[in-house]
């Protein structure tokens, strides 16, 4: 049991810390308390009758056996790992490869003591065609993650690497170097991986893909960077229990979902700034841009109304983005709520030396302290001009409060998404998209929608083009 949990701080988000146009009224809040209990009771219900499947991952013991039996079963000279995948097939990974591991490690420098990971989630071809260059089949692992299997980048890498294995390996070889994480009872890369004899673990059919970082998905990745999933998982499950409370100000996944919420209703505040103060976050910022724009974003709400609502998740890093786009935040619009993540003992720390002239005044503290003195400054530059902010904080970054902090992010989704009254579970927006490309590659089924983009296309004034 840790004894030092992570922190929510939404004094600066209230009136009584940055003023009446910049805060909520307590009574505000308050108000929101009834509408918080019935969506925790409905959250808690959809995980009981089994709708909901992330909620029950941190306590998942059997995930963990397989995963670490699939681990069992690799080549054990493994220098690389490449993760095919997109969205939450791919971020989740990312996000606790970078920070759990060391800063060499994710640069390849200098000695290794677990495979190096990559994560070429685009269908770019600039990243995949380097590495490919460079990495030895014989030394690789790929793990392919689609929970339908039809993802068609992940597919189209999928069917280069096969490519690349089998051009330098017997098939009994490429058969051990191919993992897939797909879901357990259908879809193509299901068919395919059964057909293949490739080991293969299962997403919970009822776990959506930007859910599913505390499954497989995320946890097969982690494990083969040297991460300690079970602690990772304890922190997650840790977090699940303080989330379950019904009581809105004991609930800290239930603040942040009601203050950026009633931030958005009643003062217009759409856009959501993620802005951890560490950069082995970086990618759990960009982990929680997803999360929250494709589950917040929606045309319709749960009464098939049309409302075309959600809030606009922006991802940025402290001290970076003081020099990038905290002019915005400070003087722009005051449509933002920044929330700051804040790590209080860093993992190393390096002393500023004693100088003369003019930066002599930093002698003799460190670089974190720092980073903490600025951080601090933006908070109260902002509180000081009327502009909400929130700060999390994690005594430290370790497997068990990453784990707590993917956890409370992914449940204040699911609260906020009730709040918002619509379904935060699906994406029918990303889908036309989908079969549109469909078409236009020439897939079965989909002519008809490839004549009609072209007809679109002829039809598209030519006098707008600027030649």
């Amino acid at each position: 049991m840790n004894d030092s949990p992570i922190t929510v701080d939404y004094a600066l988000a209230m009136a009584e810390g940055v003023g009446p146009l910049g805060g909520l009224r307590d009574e505000e809040l308050d108000a929101e308390r009834p509408a918080f209990e019935r969506a925790a009771k409905h959250v808690a219900a959809q995980t009981s009758d089994g709708t909901l499947g992330f909620w029950n991952l941190p306590a998942d013991t059997e995930q963990l056996r397989q995963v670490r039996d699939v681990r069992l079963a690799l080549p054990e000279r493994l220098h690389d790992v490449l993760v095919l995948g997109i969205g939450g097939s791919s971020l989740g990974g990312r996000a606790i490869y970078q920070a759990l591991s060391g800063p060499l490690e994710l640069v390849g420098i200098g000695k290794r003591t677990h495979p190096r990971l990559h994560f070429p989630d685009n269908a770019d071809p600039w990243m995949l065609a380097a590495l490919l260059d460079v990495l030895t089949p014989a030394a690789t692992v790929v793990l392919v993650v689609s929970k339908s299997g039809g993802t068609i980048e992940t597919a189209a890498q999928l069917l280069v690497l096969k490519h690349w294995l089998q051009s330098a390996l017997p098939e009994s070889e490429v058969q051990k170097r191919i993992v897939a994480i797909t879901d357990p009872k259908q879809g193509s890369l299901r068919e395919e991986a059964v057909a293949q004899g490739w080991p293969t673990l299962s997403v919970p059919s009822n776990v959506g893909g930007r859910f599913s970082l505390l499954s497989p998905v995320g946890l097969l990745p982690a494990l083969l960077a040297g991460a300690d999933i079970d602690d990772l998982l304890q922190g997650a499950h840790a977090m699940a229990q303080r989330c379950t409370v019904t009581e809105l100000r004991n609930n800290p996944a239930g603040v942040l979902a009601a203050v950026h919420v009633l931030q958005h209703r009643l003062r217009g505040r759409a856009i959501n700034v993620m802005m951890p103060y560490c950069d082995q976050l970086r990618p759990f910022a960009a982990w929680y841009v997803q999360l929250w724009a494709e589950s917040l974003g929606k045309r319709v709400n749960r009464a098939g109304e049309v409302v075309e609502q959600g809030p606009t998740p922006i991802a940025a890093v402290g001290a970076t983005d003081q020099h990038a786009q905290m002019q915005l935040f400070m003087e722009g619009p005051r449509d933002k709520v920044v929330t700051f993540v804040r790590v209080q003992t860093p993992s190393r720390d390096l002393v500023i030396p004693e100088s003369k002239g003019a930066a002599a005044y930093l002698g003799g503290t460190t670089l974190h302290a720092l980073l903490e003195a600025e951080r601090e400054g933006t908070t109260e530059a902002l509180a000081m001009d009327g502009r909400p902010s929130l700060t999390v904080s994690l005594p430290r970054l370790d497997a068990w409060h990453l784990g707590a902090l993917f956890f409370l992010y992914e449940a204040a989704t699911a609260f906020a998404g009730e709040l918002y009254g619509i379904n935060a579970f699906d994406q029918p927006g990303v889908e036309l998209g989908k079969r549109l490309a469909y078409g236009l590659l020439g897939r079965e089924g989909f002519e008809r929608t490839a004549q009609e983009i072209r007809t679109r296309e002829a039809k598209r004034p030519k006098r707008y083009t600027v030649r």
